[in-house]
Parts: structure tokens; sequence; C-alpha cells
């Protein structure tokens, strides 16, 4: 669609006879609130004018999921056939499953823990000190800044830092090594490989995205905890007793596939731990769609 040169990460898995097949089902993707591209967030107008900047409440996943359950009721939804989601939408699919089971007919969970860990919570942390020590960040309030002004350094950094997190040591090794940038050696100036290519997603996603809504979605993350008032993680995942399949990805190192072991056990309706295989890391779940694909259809047999 407009701003979006490429199809979406999973385009290979939605659409007439693929694995979500919008000739039987009706597909729906919710614009995570917090976001900058359709839903409400920090540079969205505030009632009685302006942004709302750093105004904009803290949100957890429990919030978000509360505003896709409005969304459904407008629609007329009253039960999902499937809810399915990695990373940050697989947080989201938990707490479908555990706040509103009687309205999550099945359940998919990609590359995402019950809560986030200590380190998890270390990662998004470097990330959101990095945008906040932009001196253009501005205490948030930077959306009415001249063109430019935008804390577009500190948001590069930031995306360089996820980046590293989302992708394996061996990928990495493999694909770039120690090669230095054609055109250029690191030791007169120039850059390695690896650098460049962590520019080059830097650059992608400040042309695209809001500084404020990474902070918000980024500290989303990090409340991430599914037993939050719920009496712990394990007597919030005895609530999901739906059809439920649980899979991680054997190379990542953001949300390790020991997470993932926790949630298969914990989750009654869920059978064992599936593995997706992929060198590339916590961006596995996004790539390797024929993987995905098939857990797709074996969950939605089941509906």
């Amino acid at each position: 669609g407009p701003g979006h040169p490429t199809g979406g990460w999973w385009d290979a898995l939605v659409g007439p006879g693929r694995a979500l097949d919008t000739s039987r089902w009706f597909v729906v993707a919710p614009n995570v609130l917090g976001g900058c591209q359709g839903s409400t967030g920090p540079a969205s107008a505030r009632p009685g004018g302006g942004r709302w900047g750093p105004e904009f409440p803290y949100l957890t996943q429990r919030d978000q999921v509360a505003a896709e359950a409005a969304l459904a009721d407008a629609l007329g939804i009253a039960r999902w056939a499937a809810v399915i989601g990695g990373s940050m939408g697989g947080m989201r699919a938990l707490e479908w499953a555990v706040g509103r089971p009687e309205r999550t007919g099945s359940l998919l969970v990609l590359a995402c823990p019950a809560a986030a860990s200590a380190e998890q919570i270390a990662w998004g942390s470097v990330q959101i000190a990095a945008i906040r020590s932009d001196p253009a960040w501005q205490e948030g309030r930077y959306h009415d800044a001249p063109a430019g002004g935008g804390p577009y350094r500190g948001l590069g950094i930031a995306r360089r830092i996820a980046h590293v997190t989302y992708r394996s040591e061996p990928e990495l090794g493999t694909r770039f090594g120690r090669g230095p940038q054609p055109g250029g050696h690191p030791w007169r100036g120039g850059r390695y490989q690896v650098e460049s290519y962590l520019d080059h997603h830097a650059a992608k996603l400040v042309r695209r995205f809001d500084a404020g809504s990474y902070v918000t979605l980024t500290e989303a993350m990090n409340g991430h905890d599914v037993g939050r008032g719920r009496g712990g993680v394990a007597a919030a995942l005895r609530r999901v007793r739906m059809p439920a399949l649980v899979a991680g990805v054997d190379s990542d190192r953001l949300y390790p596939l020991a997470q993932q072991a926790e949630l298969a056990a914990a989750i009654p309706g869920a059978d064992r731990l599936r593995t997706i295989e992929s060198p590339y890391g916590h961006d596995g779940f996004l790539i390797e769609t024929a993987q995905v694909g098939a857990l797709i259809e074996e969950l939605l047999s089941q509906a």
C-alpha cells in the first residue's frame, strides 16, 4: 500500500489458496495501539489540539488487546476462529487466550515468552535510552519541530541495537564475516560490511517510523507478563484450554527456544513445542513462511 514499497512480512501466508486462505477465512490484522501508521500513538493529535507526545499513556500488551477486543465488537466478531502472532504479536495472542478464552477459538504463539526476562528488558532499555539521549528528543515534544528535527540519530541507533538481537551470530558471520564494505577500509574511515548492513536497516526505519511509538511499544514489550494480577504465569496459562500450537526458532537469541518450551509445557491446549529451523535468529518467524504456513494449516484444520 501507500508508503510501503514491498509486501508485508507474511505476504506469502495470507491470500487465496495460502495458509491463511482468504477464500475461506476473514483475516483481521489490527494496527497496534501506540503505533504510528493508522492507530493512535504519541504522534497523533490529541483532544484540545497539539500532539500526544510525552503525555501519551504507558501501554501494556493487555491494553492493546483491550483495543483489539473493542475493534472485534465493532466488527460484530464474538469469537475468533484463531488468534495468531509472533514476537509482540505473540504476546498479544497470549493475552487473548488467557484474558478472553471464550473469544479465542484456537491459538498459535510464535517466538515470544510468557513474560519478558531481565535480559530482554535490558535490550529494550538501551534502545529507549539511545532515543531519549538524542538532543532532538526534547523530552518527547519534538513532533512539531521543523522537518528533519526529530530524534533520528537516536532512533537509528536503537534500530541497530535491535537488529543485532533479531539475527543470529552464525548468520552474520556467514553473510559478512570481517569483510570491509567495498570502496572503503574500516582502518581508513570506511565501514565493515556488517556496519553497512546495520546502517541500511537504521535508515529504512527512520524514514517510516516514529521515535515516540518506538519507545511506547518497546516499553509495552518490556512490561509483558501474562501472569501479572492472575496468580503468576503458571496459573494464567492454565486458562488456555483451546487448541494451541507453540513454536520457536532454534537460532533465536532474543526470545530463546527455552521460553517457548515453558509455554508449551504449561498450556493445557498445547501438545508439544514446535521448532522452526532457521539460521536467521528471531527473524526466522517472519522469514520461514513455509514452516510457519504448515503450523497455521495444522491449527486451522482443527477450527
